[in-house]
This record gives C-alpha cells, structure tokens and sequence, in this order.
C-alpha cells in the first residue's frame, strides 16, 4: 500500500496511516469493496506496531469509511470525498438538472422553481434551527463541551446531560427531556442511553467524537522525559485522554493526571511541572496560578465532521416526518 509515514515529525502515526488511507481513496486508489491488508499485513509492511494500525482501522471503521465483516476481513465502506470536491458537486448538479427538467415539463416555470427549491432550503433549515436536543455523555464537563460545539455548527439549541442524571431521573432532568425533540450521544454511550430512556418515546441518535489534533501535535513535540501535568474535572475523562495518548503512540509520557478542585493542591502541581495540558473547563483555574507563565496546551475532543452531516440530515427527517403526521 503507497503509504509513507514520517516518525520525525511529531504527528501520531496512527493519525498519518489515517489520513493516506483517506487520501487513497479520495483519489481512487482505494475503491468501495477494496478488501483492506490485515493490521498484522499493514503493520509489517510499514514497520510501525499492529496498535498503530488497529487504531487508524477503529476511527476510519468509525468514521463509516471502512467495514469489517467477521471472517472476511475489512473492506473499503464508502468513498471519502468532500462535498466541495468537484465529483460530489456534478453529482448534486445532475439532481437539481432533473428536478428542473421535470418542473419545465409539467409547466413551471424556472422562476417558479427557483422560489420552490429556496422555499424548501429554508424550511428545511428553520426546522433545525428551532431543534432542541440533550447531549449526553459520561460526565457534565465533555457533556457541556459537545453542547456548545453542536450549537455552534448546527444552531440547535443542545443541553448538555450526564449518564448519571439519566440513571437518577430527577424532575429537573425530566423537564430537560421533555424539552427535547431528540437526544444524542457519543457512539460508545448509544445503547446504554437507549435503555435508560425506554420509556420515554425519545429518538437517540449517535455521533463520533475525535481527539483535537492539535492538542496531541503539541504534545508530541515535547520529549517524552518533560513533566506534564493534565488538568481536568473528573475522572472519566482522565480515563478517556490515557486511551487517546495510547493511541497516538504517547503511552511512555510522564504525566500526573489531576482532577482535585483544592488550589493549594492545583498550585504545588503547576509549581512542579514542566508542560500543563488542560481541558476547557480548567482553563482559567490553571491561567490564574500560572505564576511562571508555564506552556498550557488545551486538550479537547471535537464533533467528528462527516457524524454531523449525518446527524443533521437524520433531525430534519425526524421532524419533517412528525410535523406533516
């Protein structure tokens, strides 16, 4: 497989070998059904280890671009190609071609159509943006993290929501629920928030979530021997970023993980380490004890692009089919 990877240049290799799969298919090289090299095949063949290559297949498998089929292998899923590329725009043109040569041919008229194709956008659009939804996740700092994401790029109203309130089910929960037309959660928390909302005639709806690549390139850069200091909130999302540094190949990294809310404590910490890695929601604890002005690198996993783009088209669907029942 023409992949090339450069163990120099601070990028995790999982995420290199991630990216040239992507671009081998984008460009052709790799099409739909292609069966892919075993991880031991791949793993040999670049002389990197089988972990490298299991985490590349397990986002590219979560990312919907490959498929593993059990006793047959992993297969090329779909292709992985932007909508701006230039293949993905003919192809949008070639409907609207059609659309419109039906209208003329039924007697409308091109303006006519122009007002019922931008009447339908904006419709479509107006029910997303008047959309409000319950994010959850494990523990409230990633839940208020991809709420505010999810608003930023979709415009729907997301409150953020933790396991536990769902397992407890107090009346504020309740009437958070009640508010929401659907609810999302991370693809690892889907089945387990589908039972804890049986009852409760709510559509969940699942989406990947991606390490922020700048955040593990930074850290990369450092030798493995500097002091880190990876401050957080709570202990699930300690346990999440130890499972992302693996991945990206920095399991051997010197870091002291800390969720205290103590100053005293947060401050002995700062004072004795070399690098600070933060999470959103320590931001400004650890900017302000800072005394030494250290480098704080901000640690934070993002809404995985193409999840939603598909997140969205599946909520305009929700609530076209239920607004027209």
């Amino acid at each position: 497989m023409n992949i090339t990877l450069d163990k120099k240049s601070g990028v995790p290799l999982y995420i290199q070998v991630k990216k040239q799969i992507m671009d081998l298919i984008k460009e052709g090289s790799l099409k739909v059904g292609t069966k892919m090299p075993t991880e031991r095949e791949l793993s040999q063949e670049l002389g990197v280890s089988r972990n490298t290559i299991s985490a590349a297949y397990k986002e590219l498998e979560l990312n919907g671009v490959l498929k593993s089929l059990q006793g047959k292998g992993t297969f090329v899923a779909e292709e992985a190609v932007s909508w701006k590329s230039q293949d993905s725009q003919k192809k949008i043109i070639k409907f609207v071609d059609l659309a419109l040569e039906e209208a003329v041919e039924i007697g409308i008229e091109t303006d006519d159509f122009l007002e019922i194709v931008t009447n339908r956008v904006k419709e479509k659009k107006e029910l997303m943006d008047k959309t409000t939804t319950a994010f959850v996740e494990c523990n409230i700092e990633q839940a208020r993290m991809f709420s505010k994401q999810l608003t930023k790029i979709t415009n729907m109203n997301a409150i953020p929501l933790t396991v536990g309130e769902l397992e407890v089910m107090n009346k504020e929960t309740i009437d958070k629920l009640e508010k929401c037309q659907v609810v999302i959660a991370t693809f690892n928390h889907v089945n387990e928030v589908s039972n804890l909302l049986k009852n409760k005639d709510k559509e969940v709806l699942g989406i990947s979530i991606n390490p922020n690549l700048e955040s593990i390139v930074k850290i990369a850069r450092h030798p493995s021997t500097a002091k880190f200091a990876f401050i957080c909130i709570s202990e699930e999302f300690i346990f999440k970023i130890k499972s992302a540094l693996e991945r990206a190949g920095l399991q051997d990294f010197k870091i002291d993980y800390f969720n205290d809310t103590n100053e005293d404590k947060l401050k002995n910490l700062i004072d004795h380490s070399e690098v600070l890695i933060v999470t959103p929601g320590r931001y400004k604890d650890v900017a302000k004890l800072n005394a030494e002005n250290k480098e704080i690198i901000e640690f934070s996993y993002i809404l995985d692009e193409s999840s939603v783009k598909a997140l969205k088209s599946r909520i305009i669907e929700i609530k076209y089919q239920k607004n027209h029942n």
